[in-house]
């Protein structure tokens, strides 16, 4: 297992791929992508086994160099902004009390689908660490 970590702005982050694949020889279903999403409340989390981008610009950069989006991806919410018009503030800007708690809980539990997807696989794992990011 290889952790990644691109050196790049959020959107060019796809550009290493390419690289890192020809060099491990692994395959798309044997990466995940981890990110975050303003789709999902502060602290959820969702695995999913492909997607679209849904305007992560991060995603977006990764799906446009490999031009495929059936990998594996573990996103982390961070929820929304009150106004739109704050989204770029909203996503750069550090998260404070509740919201800096449930991230910390969210990493955790991020941390805890990584290793068990090394020994169960991403069906099982789906099934468990889904239900689980809903119901708590």
């Amino acid at each position: 297992m290889f952790l990644v970590k691109p050196l790049t702005y959020m959107n060019n982050s796809g550009s290493i791929f390419p690289e890192i694949l020809a060099r491990t020889g692994a395959d798309l279903q044997s990466i995940l992508v981890v990110c975050d999403t303003m789709d999902l409340p502060v602290g959820q989390c969702r695995l999913k086994r492909k997607g679209s981008a849904a305007g992560q610009k991060g995603l977006d950069s990764i799906i446009r160099r490999l031009g495929r989006q059936d990998f594996p991806r573990l996103y982390i919410g961070i929820g929304r902004p009150n106004r739109r018009s704050h989204v770029v503030e909203y996503v750069l800007s550090e998260p404070r009390g509740k919201e800096a708690d449930a991230l910390e809980e969210a990493i955790h539990i991020a941390a805890d689908c990584v290793i068990r997807l090394q020994d169960e696989g991403l069906e099982k794992v789906m099934n468990v660490f889904n239900r689980r990011s809903v119901d708590g």
